[in-house]
This record gives structure tokens, sequence and C-alpha cells, in this order.
């Protein structure tokens, strides 16, 4: 499905990513992890091609994605969406045209511009906030919106584009534990429910450990660590973050709530439509 052959990327004399190589072979959750610097959001970029890599392969169901150009290397971008850390919604744009802005690869310069949108773009727009648990929220602007919020809304984008991968780089650094679950109880749901493949640079080993099938660590651009996430043990972990003795798991963990979230009664995604159409 997913096969990574050695790639690298060079900036000047720095080696920023060194001979990745890894394969994947389902809609896994895979987590990439490793402190800041390692090389995570650089990878991710190579992969959604808005960095170029120095050298190597990424294979997705045999075609190499870094060789496409053009149209077909924005069909790419569509297949895989781009989670970021600090959201990159338009702030004053109300959050359903946000999402709907995940369509615009397939949509005609004159539509963009006008910010026109077909009763269908809508519809599924809501229908996707729905499902995330802020439907109420799409007439609002984003900006008013908290940043778990703000974060559901960038998935929703994503999930608009109907991509095969998802990639999320650093989805939940900028948020308090609360919303952090929200985001990956989501992000966990998308991989599970609807066999997408989920790819997450993460700052945690407990978040990695919770959610991720697979783990895969980097240390100075480097691979140090592949494996299931239940062997992410102290040790493995030290690899990684290059610790000495005097490691502290602690220092790269986080609060996470454990108990289920609680159910809330939302308006209608209809009743919300019937104010946007």
């Amino acid at each position: 499905m997913l096969e990574v052959r050695n790639v690298t990327r060079v900036f000047g004399n720095r080696i920023a990513v060194d001979r990745i190589s890894f394969t994947v072979d389902r809609p896994q959750f895979v987590g990439i992890i490793g402190k800041s610097g390692a090389g995570k959001s650089t990878f991710l970029r190579m992969m959604n091609r808005l960095t170029a890599a120095s050298a190597g392969e990424i294979l997705f169901e045999g075609r190499n994605i870094l060789s496409l150009t053009g149209a077909a290397a924005r069909a790419w971008q569509s297949q895989c969406a781009m989670i970021f850390q600090q959201f990159n919604l338009v702030p004053r744009m109300d959050v359903a045209s946000n999402v709907m802005h995940g369509k615009l690869n397939s949509r005609s310069t004159f539509a963009t511009m006008f910010n026109l949108w077909s009763r269908e773009d809508i519809l599924q727009a809501l229908d996707i906030l729905d499902r995330l648990g802020i439907a109420e929220q799409a007439p609002k602007r984003a900006e008013a919106l908290s940043g778990g919020q703000q974060q559901r809304v960038a998935i929703a984008r994503a999930l608009m584009q109907d991509p095969r991968i998802i990639l999320a780089d650093e989805p939940i650094a900028s948020l308090d534990p609360m919303n952090a679950q929200l985001v990956m109880d989501t992000l966990k749901k998308i991989n599970t429910e609807d066999g997408r493949m989920v790819i997450a640079n993460l700052h945690t080993l407990d978040t990695a450990r919770r959610y991720c099938d697979r783990v895969i660590g980097l240390r100075d651009g480097r691979m140090v660590f592949d494996g299931p996430a239940s062997d992410l043990t102290t040790e493995a972990a030290r690899e990684i973050y290059g610790a000495d003795e005097s490691f502290n798991e602690s220092a790269t963990s986080t609060e996470i709530p454990v108990t289920p979230m609680p159910a809330v009664r939302r308006p209608r995604p209809a009743a919300i439509a019937a104010s946007l159409l």
C-alpha cells in the first residue's frame, strides 16, 4: 500500500531526513515520534509534496508520488490530506466555508473566487461537521472557536477531500488535555471506521501508546525505532530521544483523560443548512 524507500532531505549542510525506509501494508494508525528537529515534520511535508525530497521514493499502491508533477501532483495532495498544528483555517471565514475549501482542487477558479458552493457541497460539509460534533458551529467565524474546535474543523476540511491518507503534523501540540483527547479520538475513529490510513507526528509517548497501531521513532533524521506501540518501552524511548540515564519519561508524556466524553445534544444539520443555503 505505502512503501517509503531511502527518503532523504538535505538543507545545505544539514541532513534533516536520512534514508528513511518502511512499508505499511494496510490502513494503520502510524505515529511518528522524536524530539524537535528529528525530521518528523519534514518527512510529512515530503509525503504531501509541500517539500521536495533530495533522494528516495515514496510509493503509494506502486506509484512513486515524488515523481508526480502538475495536475498529477495536485491530485495526490487531494488524496493525501494534511492537518497542521496551527489549524491553517481562514480566521474570518465561516466554519462551513473553511470545510468546503477542502474541495478547492476540484473546483473552477470562478467558483473559488466568488465563494460559490452547491447545495450538495454544503450538506456534505454539515454532515462531516455533525459527525465530528461541531455542526452547530457551521455559521460562525473560525476565529470564534476554541483551539480544539478549530482543529476538528481542520479535520473536517481534510475529510471533505475524501483522502486515502491523512497526515497530522503535531495535531494536539497546542491543545489542553481534554481537547487533545477529542482530536485524537476523532482521528482514531476515522482510521478504524473509514479505513483511512492516518500518519501523525506526536511528541508524547503515552499518546502514541494509546492510539497508534505502529510507532516510528526518529532521531537526528534517522529511523531508530519501528514497531507496535506495545514495544515502545522506556529503553526504546531513551534511544529515540537520545537521553542519558537521567531520562524522565514524564518529560515526554501528557495527561490525556481516559474516561469517555459525555454525549451532547446538537442541532440537526438540516436546521443549520437552512440558514446557509
